[in-house]
């Protein structure tokens, strides 16, 4: 089976960041990072914890998607001051490009739950609230870079359990669907939980990536039942290109867990959360290619930024890895 490959150390690190004065002064961590080929460039969004425990957005740039510059300024989204709402933190971004427009898909903290938004730009300066969810408790929201069936698809997490001394969480990715981006209806259930393995709790990665074999996608699980701490690790799934909520393969195993010493030691211990990923190659029809590589960003025990690399093809093949016998 295919695993995704780490690079041997965080590419990004508290102390990368750029001050930026008056609330982001000596950061804590930085993230779950949103990741995207956009204006020639790859780009990060950056979840930046202050040391008031607020979520910041810090985009970066880089030439080679290893080494990247961070740039010292947050993001504001224009419009969202405006919502209604009163909002304590914006973050965890997912990132899709469609055409000449970069979409982040936000997770928004309110009073009493958690919403998802979705903001666009056309600089990587500026970012324009479409819409903020009006209801509903949900999170991992990704975009799809294409519309189906004339329908713009996302996949998202609703938050309908309680956790012990935490916030809700969830078990179960659903397809939903919008017409303008702003109003969303549940679709279809895509996938839930394993329980007694890794994936008890689940929840979207990254955005789906268009193979010929389906839509790769990426996922979180969270394994609950250890005693000492949740473990957090990565999985992939690949869904019918027609109708994105029919799984059609699914790994057993993981692709990423924690192992080495900052995925495993931080402000969250045992974390790794898949968020961003930027495929090198695509073909003439937008699929992406088999021999292409793919660069995966994810935060490290919520404290820093990990890489992870894999070609498309070994990600499909761990997808259709057989289940053990019953």
């Amino acid at each position: 089976m295919a695993s995704l490959q780490r690079h041997p150390d965080p590419i990004l690190t508290r102390d990368d960041l750029p001050d930026v004065p008056p609330r982001l002064l000596d950061p804590s961590s930085v993230f779950n990072p949103g990741a995207a080929r956009f204006l020639g460039r790859d780009r990060l969004l950056l979840r930046v914890q202050g040391r008031s425990r607020e979520s910041f957005l810090m985009p970066a740039r880089s030439a080679d998607g290893l080494r990247f510059e961070v740039e010292a300024r947050a993001i504001t989204i224009d419009g969202l001051a405006k919502a209604g709402e009163r909002i304590h933190h914006v973050y965890d971004p997912r990132l899709t490009v469609v055409g000449d427009t970069c979409y982040a898909v936000f997770a928004a903290d309110l009073d009493d739950a958690c919403r998802l938004g979705v903001a666009a730009t056309t600089d990587f300066r500026s970012f324009e609230l479409i819409g903020l969810d009006p209801a509903g408790d949900s999170r991992n929201g990704v975009l799809f870079p294409e519309q189906v069936r004339g329908r713009w698809l996302r996949l998202e997490r609703p938050n309908r359990t309680a956790l012990d001394g935490g916030p809700t969480s969830g078990e179960t990715i659903v397809l939903a669907e919008s017409d303008d981006l702003r109003s969303w209806r549940p679709v279809a259930p895509v996938m839930s939980g394993r329980w007694r393995y890794w994936d008890e709790r689940i929840g979207s990665g990254p955005p789906p990536v268009k193979t010929r074999a389906g839509w790769l996608h990426l996922y979180h699980g969270v394994a609950t039942h250890f005693q000492s701490a949740n473990v957090y690790q990565a999985g992939a799934v690949l869904l019918d290109l027609d109708d994105p909520s029919r799984v059609l393969a699914r790994t057993w195993n993981n692709v990423l867990e924690p192992r080495a010493t900052w995925e495993l030691t931080g402000q969250v211990p045992n974390v790794v959360f898949p968020s961003g990923m930027i495929v090198d190659r695509v073909d003439a029809d937008g699929f992406a290619e088999p021999g292409s590589l793919v660069r995966v960003y994810y935060g490290a025990a919520d404290t820093v930024v990990g890489l992870a690399t894999a070609t498309i093809a070994e990600l499909i093949d761990a997808c259709r890895d057989p289940e053990p016998p019953a």
